[in-house]
Order: structure tokens, then sequence, then C-alpha cells
């Protein structure tokens, strides 16, 4: 596997802690999983796990990442037909999965997210 494509899993795993993290801060949201019979997982080991994962991601990648999740909420958004599922605009032809080098990490000329492909 190539370093970008395995950044790219850390960089989606990472949004899904994160997402992890946000749900278990809220209060609201906790009630209704726990009335779902759903097991929480404690706040702390969410953010353990989160801290041990962006160590693992270069100091560049995450820095780009964590400027456009504050932007936006999602950094890391997939592609379907060409067109970004963040921002929603067509991507231009050099940006196709077949053109990409494969140690770089794509992103969208609109919005600035991370893209990967479904």
């Amino acid at each position: 596997m190539s370093e970008a494509k395995s950044t790219l899993r850390m960089l989606v795993a990472l949004q899904d802690l994160d997402l992890m993290i946000r749900e278990a801060q809220d209060p609201e949201s906790m009630g209704e999983e726990e009335n779902l019979g759903f097991k929480l997982r404690n706040l702390e080991t969410l953010q353990a796990t989160r801290a041990k994962l962006a160590e693992q991601i270069g100091p560049r990648v995450l820095g780009l990442y964590e400027r456009v999740s504050r932007r936006y909420g999602r950094a890391v958004v997939p592609v379907e037909g060409r067109v970004c599922l963040g921002c929603f605009m067509t991507l231009p032809t050099s940006v196709a999965p077949t053109k990409l080098e494969d140690s770089k990490i794509a992103l969208c000329e609109n919005c600035g997210r991370i893209l990967y492909w479904l």
C-alpha cells in the first residue's frame, strides 16, 4: 500500500474518532444511544486513541486536516463520478484518480477538502 493511501486511511479513521468524541461530549446524543442499547466508549479512551493516530500522521498533513476540519466539520470526503461530496462541485480531469501520483493526497480545488474515491 502506498504512503498516500495509508495516510488517507488514517485520516478517515481520525475523522471518525473526532465524530465519536463530539457525540460523547453531547449529553443529548449520549442519552439517545444508551436508550437504544449501545455501549458508550469512555471519552478519555477515544481521546487517547485519537492522539496515538495523530502521531502517525505527518505534521503537514495533520495541520491541513485540522484546518479544514475546523472550517467545514468534515475534512475528508468521498468523490463520486468526479463530484466532490463535500461541496458538490465537479472536479477537473486533472484530479482524476488515475492521474494522481501515489505519493500525493488529492484536495478539492473548490473547498480544499481531502478527497478519496469510492
